[in-house]
């Protein structure tokens, strides 16, 4: 099967968009520094914040990478051992160890790129809706009590 890039341009453009998106968030800080006049406040314990849309989309980055890594090392090792059972003369073993490995290997580096590709794709557009929904989430409803 072709593909229109290589899995190392993928991998490149991933990670120049992760590091973007980290360069305009630092830019732009959630919490304003305290002013020197104000007295220290307590610190109330908060959940812990989502992830990025470029954290997602390194994260994606990562399981690609691990998936394939997986999957060519479970290819070198049912290559490894059907290279000993074909030196001890087991041809039909070798085949299926190599062809197991190869299996293996599809499978490891296809999941990869599946949970990779959904991180990916889930950065994205999470990303990209950052840009179009800046400050809807911020409006407060009118209240339902008018004073006149």
């Amino acid at each position: 099967m072709r593909h229109a890039f290589r899995t190392p341009s993928i991998a490149l453009l991933t990670l120049a968009f992760a590091i973007c998106s980290q360069n305009v968030r630092a830019q732009n800080p959630q919490n304003p520094p305290a002013s020197p006049q104000t007295p220290a406040q307590t610190q109330t314990p908060t959940k812990p914040q989502p992830r990025s849309p470029g954290g997602d989309v390194g994260s994606g980055a990562g399981d690609i990478g691990k998936g394939t890594g997986k999957g060519a090392g479970k290819a070198a090792e049912g290559v490894g051992k059907g290279a000993g059972d074909l030196v001890t003369l087991h041809p039909a073993e070798a085949a299926g160890n190599v062809g197991k490995g190869a299996g293996v290997a599809g499978k490891d580096v296809g999941v990869g790129a599946a949970k990779g590709t959904g991180k990916i794709t889930k950065g994205t557009g999470r990303g990209i809706g950052k840009i179009f929904h800046h400050g809807h989430h911020e409006e407060t409803p009118p209240s339902s009590n008018p004073q006149n």
